[in-house]
């Protein structure tokens, strides 16, 4: 195995520790969100910040969430689909190539923390409540804070790396 060969499969054990790490706090997170919140009863961390349980049976902002079930499997397939296709990009990707590497990385961490929940309870639990006064924003947790920051990720290595789309 040459030293470049090794790099490369140094770098994708550290993006996949990334993955797991994401899983984990998330898995982690929502254990004692779950089992230690009264639902919808808000706990005060900030002026602008509380820890309030809830469920999300749609995708987010709660879209689709009271319509009647199948939204379940419509979501799971699509978080599926769209892991897979992710992990085979990360697969793929050149050591040089880190910001999109962790970009990828925490979306599929993410993903794949919503995509436990909803495989195994139907819902994802939602805790992390920010609001400003009587304005709330839509209730998340860790996956998608990864996902977000994630995403805020790509879009910053679209701009700084207009190139990696071709060699990618």
């Amino acid at each position: 195995m040459s030293f470049e060969q090794a790099a490369q499969r140094r770098s994708r054990v550290l993006w996949l520790l990334v993955v797991v790490a994401v899983i984990a706090a998330d898995q982690i997170s929502k254990y004692f969100a779950n089992t230690m919140l009264g639902y919808a009863q808000p706990h005060a961390v900030l002026p602008v910040l509380d820890i309030t349980l809830h469920y999300n049976r749609g995708a987010a902002f709660s879209f689709l969430s009271d319509a009647g079930g199948w939204q379940r499997w419509f979501f799971t397939a699509i978080a599926l689909a769209v892991s897979i296709y992710i992990g085979i990009w990360l697969q793929r990707l050149k050591r040089e190539q880190w910001l999109l590497s962790l970009a990828l990385a925490l979306v599929l961490g993410g993903a794949l923390g919503n995509l436990w929940d909803r495989l195994w309870l139907g819902h994802v639990i939602d805790f992390i409540s920010v609001h400003w006064g009587q304005h709330y924003f839509p209730t998340f947790n860790i996956a998608d804070a990864g996902i977000s920051v994630g995403a805020v990720l790509l879009l910053l290595d679209m701009f700084l790396n207009p190139e990696t789309e071709k060699s990618s």
